[in-house]
C-alpha cells in the first residue's frame, strides 16, 4: 500500500504541474493581447489630428449631420430658382399676350384678312409660351439640350401621339395658303354648319344660327368636301310653292313673277327671276322660283318671301293644297 500511495502522489504532482503550465501559457496569451490593443489605440490616437478628435467627442463629425447640412444646402440654393423661374413664366406669359396683341394691331392697320390675323396670333402665342417655359426649365437646372435629346429617344412614340396634331397643323397651313373659306363664311362640312368666327393653329371655331360654338379640326375641313355658301357676292335662293290641281297656272305664275319683280332686295343679275313648274306632285302642281339676292339679305329674302307667297294666294283664291285622306263608305243593303 505505501508503494501504491507513493506512485499516486507523484502523478497528481505532475499533473497539477502541467495545470499550473497550461494556464500560465493562457494568461501570457491574453497579455499579449491586451498589450497589443493598447499599442493599437495609443498609435492612433498619436497619429489622430487634435481637431478631430474633437468632433469625435462632440459628435459633430456624424453621417447624418452632413446629409442634413447638404440638403439644407441644396435647398437654400434651389427656392431662388424656382422663385426666378416662376417670375420668368408670370412675366413670359404676360409679354406673350401684350406681343400677341401687337402683332394683330399690326396686321390689321395693313389690312390683313381675319383669318391669317386668327393663325398667326395663335401661332405666335404657342411659340412664344414653348420658349418661355424651356426658359424656366434652363434656370431650375433642367437643360433645354437633355429635354430635347429625351424628346429625340421619344420621337416614335411622341410622333404618333402627336400624329392627329401634326395633320391639324398642317390642315391650318393648307387652308391659310389655299383659302377655301375665310372669316366670316357660311360654310357646310358633313353635319357643321355654320359661320367661320375663327381660324386657329390646329382647328376653326364655327357658329352656326343657335349661338352655340362648335370647334372643328383643321384637318377635315382641308381633307374633306364643303360648301362654301358666301364665297361669291351673290347667291341664288330656291322656293318652291304647290297650287292645287286645276289652279289656273298663268294666274298663279304671274301673281309670282308680280312678287319677284316687287321686292327691291331681289336682283336683276347675274339672272332676272325666273318661275316655273318643277313637279306635277300627288297633291299639287309645284311651282320652283328661281331668285338672285346678295348675300347679306339671303335670309331675310328666305323667310319673308314664303309669307308674301302665302297672303297673296289667300287674297287671289288660290287654294295651297295639303295631305288630305278621303274615306267613302259603302251603303248597307235594305233587308
Amino acid at each position: 500500500m505505501t508503494l501504491l500511495q507513493d506512485i499516486t502522489q507523484v502523478l497528481a504532482a505532475t499533473a497539477a504541474k502541467k495545470d499550473t503550465a497550461a494556464a500560465a501559457d493562457a494568461f501570457t496569451q491574453k497579455t499579449q493581447q491586451v498589450d497589443s490593443i493598447k499599442q493599437a489605440v495609443a498609435d492612433s490616437l498619436k497619429s489622430m489630428d487634435p481637431s478631430q478628435f474633437k468632433e469625435v467627442i462632440t459628435g459633430q463629425n456624424t453621417l447624418l449631420k452632413d446629409a442634413m447640412s447638404s440638403l439644407i444646402e441644396m435647398t437654400m440654393a434651389f427656392i431662388p430658382r424656382l422663385i426666378v423661374a416662376t417670375l420668368i413664366l408670370w412675366l413670359g406669359f404676360k409679354l406673350s399676350k401684350l406681343l400677341k396683341r401687337s402683332l394683330l394691331r399690326i396686321l390689321e392697320r395693313r389690312g390683313a384678312e381675319a383669318s391669317l390675323k386668327s393663325f398667326l396670333g395663335s401661332f405666335v402665342d404657342v411659340l412664344l409660351r414653348i420658349l418661355i417655359i424651356i426658359m424656366a426649365m434652363d434656370v431650375i437646372g433642367i437643360k433645354a439640350t437633355s429635354f430635347i435629346a429625351v424628346l429625340g429617344a421619344m420621337g416614335l412614340a411622341i410622333g404618333m401621339a402627336l400624329q392627329g396634331t401634326l395633320q391639324n397643323f398642317a390642315g391650318g397651313v393648307i387652308i391659310l395658303l389655299m383659302k377655301p373659306f375665310k372669316v366670316g363664311d357660311y360654310i357646310e362640312c358633313g353635319s357643321y354648319k355654320g359661320y367661320v368666327r375663327e381660324i386657329r393653329i390646329f382647328h376653326t371655331i364655327v357658329r352656326p344660327f343657335n349661338g352655340r360654338i362648335i370647334v372643328v379640326p383643321n384637318s377635315e375641313l382641308s381633307n374633306k368636301s364643303l360648301i362654301n355658301h358666301t364665297r361669291e357676292p351673290q347667291i341664288r335662293l330656291t322656293v318652291e310653292a304647290g297650287v292645287a290641281y286645276g289652279t289656273d297656272l298663268k294666274k298663279a305664275k304671274d301673281l309670282l313673277q308680280a312678287i319677284m319683280d316687287e321686292d327691291p332686295l331681289i336682283q336683276k343679275e347675274p339672272k332676272a327671276p325666273k318661275v316655273f313648274v318643277s313637279d306635277l306632285a300627288d297633291s299639287s302642281v309645284v311651282l320652283t322660283l328661281w331668285i338672285w339676292t346678295t348675300v347679306e339679305d339671303y335670309w331675310t329674302v328666305n323667310c319673308y318671301i314664303r309669307e308674301k307667297i302665302y297672303d297673296t294666294f289667300n287674297e287671289n283664291g288660290i287654294e295651297i293644297p295639303f295631305p288630305q285622306i278621303t274615306v267613302h263608305g259603302i251603303p248597307q243593303k235594305e233587308d
